[in-house]
């Protein structure tokens, strides 16, 4: 029958061979694998194929292909969506809540200011559902409190949150905090029918946080109840409809900014779960730092499908739109599921501006959609979508922006972002209005740390890394948190000297964030966190598997671009329906485990799953040779390709000890040289009576440190013969010595004036000629402008930072106008000159010089127009163009 030749096709392509027999009785998930996201690709197959609109209710209960042969009978004739616009026309917001330092603190002042204002429009397929004011939100929060406290609820007491997306989710959460409680959300399991089986995978995390109350939906609280016996602290399950208390319970309590305002959980499927713990001013921070970044506003409307259990969903989507006083519209993530197209008339529909999704989703829309189910669509005001939760493919968004550049979409509105539960969300964004940069081998530029967020890269010794080296991503900031959640193990792993171990890897280019990959072995399936050791043990404990001997891991689908999650198993099982009833057992457990079913699972013969010389299974091998179609190849040689593995390692091990200790030594051997003729120099310069020599020699002996230091310095442009104020960007302590070598002889640096109160700098500062100015004081900064005027038109060529400092970050910070005043009243040319790498020579906060090429771009010489400010301010800001253009680091605000 067709019907089951469309569910045998698909079969085949995300199994990679012939299509297998499938039959009417066969279950969906259990027989053939097929999980949320497959059955929203057979449903668009099934629709295209008999041209029908089928139920999606039908197609997400069905639970073997003959219950959708069932609603395929009763399915509709197709019919293209005729959606009329709904403009969410909010009235005038004056301001934001900055002086706000708690969520609840926020939802009060909007409630206060605007309480009709309509802050959450619920869909239900492609109709409204509800809507909630921010007045009816607080006073359903109030309600939630009492009813909490009415129960017995303390400070500081963990409430779990197992809810899908409604109307009842946002006062609870809210209700949590003003009852002093600490919310975890949870994932709702897909079928309710599951709801038992559900429960026991989640009740990891209910010991993890002593969750004393359980909130989920009433049809649920009979198998809820049986967690009571597992999780010794949960004194109540309870239904969201049964939140309320009397008017008589005490008033909500108040939490301080430093209070836990969440505990996110990143995974719960093994081990002991990691809840990241976040406080008000940790989610606060961040919203207001990725609102800056994509200048939010009340003006703005965002769509979302993602789950609220979800940090994307529930930080960017809904927190950062209750800050904002944005509208936002809502769909229940199986609304998209059974119909991804409903994302983009939602967005169509209600003229939204912003939006969010993982990779997978955007793949899905630009690949799956068929061209009848967006007639009409127009998403000329999507202004940005957010791409992030899985790793970003180029190839996704040049296929999604070539498909919808018809419909209205504007390639400068994808913004591929980086971010993590431990940073609250967002870490990294692309600058506003930028098509996605794309670097060689396709990697896609994540954008720049936000505002008040460090990132950097460090190699497996943990110093820092060189441009474009690959290494770890850390990171520190206001959003970051303090760590997991009774958890000190796994909190201790996260933490090194102040920054924070992302657990992933990539490199930083021209002040941008690439990554490459992740240091564990998580599969990010659907933005979900899934751990292969759990299902590696209990596979490994099946009759005819061998022990020790599974492999689960993540890899690339070529169809879809997204990750499948696949099961290697060794087996002795020769006879074929002992193997495929192991192999549907097999699939039975990675949706038992998982959540999610397998992808694909592969019985080998022995030694084919390739493990260390410790016995550890190197999933990242069985990856490499499971996408390169060999693995099990050659299975004779296993223990050769072990040992040319261990020897491999152990060379780059050796090569990698090598490096260090050669970064070491030549570290020290600077000092010394520095040392030796800081020394010598010092000691000439004392006795040099005439400043013209004294300029000769000190140039002399930087020049000589260079040379002997062998630093690799490329000089591009000439300065010129008379005298000038050259400006350049200042990066690194080492900015001074190569200037003073390669800048004409007799040019003047310009420093503050605290220097010169320093005892015996300030009088070496003053030999070389050095000349002291005021950065704060406006009289005296004034009065220091007017100095260096007299001293360039008196023939003095002066030596300006306009950034006035430097830091560890990378970013051209802003300017002081002392350089340009000069230069304008002086009439002197301005030069503006570029460096380029000495940050990796020796960073800030580092005291070990490293070998690194380092470029100087001497521009060509800017002629003020005339001795007024109008004229210096047109100095700056070609001076900053200039060296913008060439510094290869991104602009900073401040």
């Amino acid at each position: 029958m067709q019907l089951t030749d469309i569910v045998g096709a698909m079969l085949a392509e995300l199994r990679g061979g012939a299509a297998p027999q499938v039959e009417l009785d066969d279950e969906l998930e259990r027989d053939l694998g097929i999980d949320s996201l497959a059955r929203a690709e057979l449903m668009l197959r099934v629709e295209q194929a008999f041209g029908v609109r089928l139920s999606e209710a039908a197609v997400l209960e069905a639970r073997t292909v003959r219950d959708l042969a069932a609603a395929l009978a009763g399915a509709a004739p197709r019919l293209a969506p005729a959606l009329a616009l709904q403009p969410l026309l909010a009235p005038e917001m004056a301001g934001e809540p900055r002086e706000s330092a708690t969520l609840l603190e926020v939802l009060d002042w909007h409630a206060a200011r605007h309480p009709g204002r309509v802050h959450l429009t619920l869909l239900e397929g492609d109709d409204e559902a509800d809507r909630l004011t921010y007045g009816e939100l607080a006073a359903r929060t109030r309600a939630v409190a009492r009813g909490l406290r009415r129960r017995g609820l303390e400070r500081g007491e963990a409430v779990a949150i197992m809810l899908p997306t409604g109307a009842a989710y946002f006062p609870i959460f809210l209700g949590v905090l003003a009852a002093g409680g600490v919310p975890a959300p949870m994932y709702p399991p897909f079928r309710w029918a599951q709801i038992e089986e559900h429960l026991r995978r989640q009740a990891r995390i209910l010991e993890n946080c002593a969750a004393t109350t359980l909130v989920s939906v009433a049809h649920a609280q009979p198998a809820a109840r049986l967690l009571q016996a597992q999780v010794p602290t949960l004194r109540h399950v309870v239904a969201a409809d049964d939140l309320s208390g009397e008017e008589n319970i005490s008033s909500p309590l108040r939490c301080a900014a430093g209070d836990t305002a969440l505990l996110q959980y990143t995974s719960g499927s093994t081990g002991q779960p990691k809840g990241v713990v976040l406080t008000h001013a940790n989610l606060l921070a961040n919203i207001r730092a990725m609102g800056a970044a994509i200048g939010a506003a009340a003006t703005d409307v965002f769509v979302s499908w993602l789950p609220l259990y979800h940090d994307m969903g529930l930080i960017g989507a809904w927190l950062g739109s209750l800050y904002y006083g944005n509208p936002l519209v809502l769909m229940p993530t199986p609304a998209f599921l059974a119909r991804p197209a409903r994302w983009l008339w939602a967005m169509h529909r209600y003229r939204a501006t912003l939006s969010a999704g993982p990779n997978s989703a955007y793949e899905i829309l630009a690949a799956k959609v068929p061209d009848d189910e967006l007639r009409g669509l127009d998403l000329s005001s999507w202004r940005v979508a957010f791409n992030g939760a899985e790793p970003v493919r180029a190839a996704t968004l040049e296929r999604f922006a070539r498909r919808f550049a018809p419909y209205g979409f504007d390639p400068r509105a994808a913004a591929p972002v980086y971010g993590l539960a431990e940073c609250a969300l967002g870490l990294t964004f692309p600058p506003l209005g930028r098509e996605p940069l794309v670097d060689a081998n396709d990697v896609v530029s994540c954008g720049r740390p936000l505002p008040g967020q460090e990132v950097r890269i460090v190699d497996e010794g943990g110093r820092e890394a060189l441009e474009r080296a690959e290494g770890r991503i850390e990171f520190r900031g206001p959003s970051a948190t303090a760590g997991y959640y009774r958890n000190p193990e796994a909190t201790r792993a996260l933490l090194r000297e102040g920054w924070l171990d992302t657990g992933d890897l990539g490199y930083i280019a021209a002040g941008e964030l690439y990554i490459t990959g992740r240091v564990k072995d998580v599969i990010i399936r659907g933005g979900q966190h899934i751990h292969p050791y759990d299902l590696e043990e209990a596979v490994g404990a099946l009759a005819g598997v061998r022990k020790g001997c599974v492999a689960v891991f993540g890899a690339s689908d070529p169809a879809t671009r997204a990750e499948r999650v696949v099961v290697v198993a060794e087996t002795r099982l020769a006879e074929r329906e002992a193997r495929e009833r192991l192999r549907r057992r097999i699939a039975e457990l990675a949706l038992e485990r998982l959540g999610v079913p397998a992808d694909d699972v592969v019985l080998a013969d022995a030694r084919v799953v390739l493990k260390t010389s410790s016995g550890k299974i190197r999933r990242s091998a069985c990856r490499e040779l499971y996408e390169r179609g060999v693995l099990g190849a050659g299975q004779r040689p296993v223990a050769l390709q072990l040992a040319r593995l261990a020897a491999s390692g152990a060379a780059g091990g050796l090569r990698r000890l090598a490096r260090r200790a050669g970064e070491s030594v030549y570290g020290l051997y600077l000092w010394l040289l520095f040392a030796l003729l800081a020394i010598g120099g010092v000691a000439v310069l004392c006795i040099l009576p005439k400043p013209g020599w004294r300029e000769r020699w000190t140039r002399f002996v930087a020049l000589a440190l260079i040379s002997f230091s062998r630093l690799e310095i490329l000089v591009r442009g000439t300065a010129p013969a008379q005298p000038a104020v050259f400006t350049a960007n200042h990066a690194s302590y080492v900015d001074s010595l190569i200037l003073t070598a390669v800048l004409p002889g007799g040019a003047h640096f310009v420093a503050k004036r605290e220097f010169a109160a320093v005892p015996v700098l300030g009088w070496l500062l003053a030999r070389f000629g050095t000349r002291f100015v005021e950065r704060f004081a406006a009289r005296a900064a004034l009065e220091g402008a007017r100095e260096l005027a007299a001293a360039a038109r008196g023939g003095e060529s002066l030596v300006v930072y306009p950034e006035g400092t430097f830091t560890r970050e990378p970013g051209l910070r802003a300017f002081h106008m002392g350089a340009f005043v000069a230069a304008a009243q002086s009439g002197r040319p301005l030069v503006p000159v570029a460096l380029r790498g000495t940050r990796s020579v020796l960073r800030a906060g580092s005291w070990l010089p490293r070998r690194a090429p380092v470029e100087v771009f001497i521009e060509a010489p800017l002629a003020p127009r005339g001795p007024g400010w109008a004229d210096a301010l047109a100095l700056k800001d070609a001076a900053r163009r200039a060296i913008l253009a060439r510094c290869g680091e991104p602009e900073r605000a401040s």
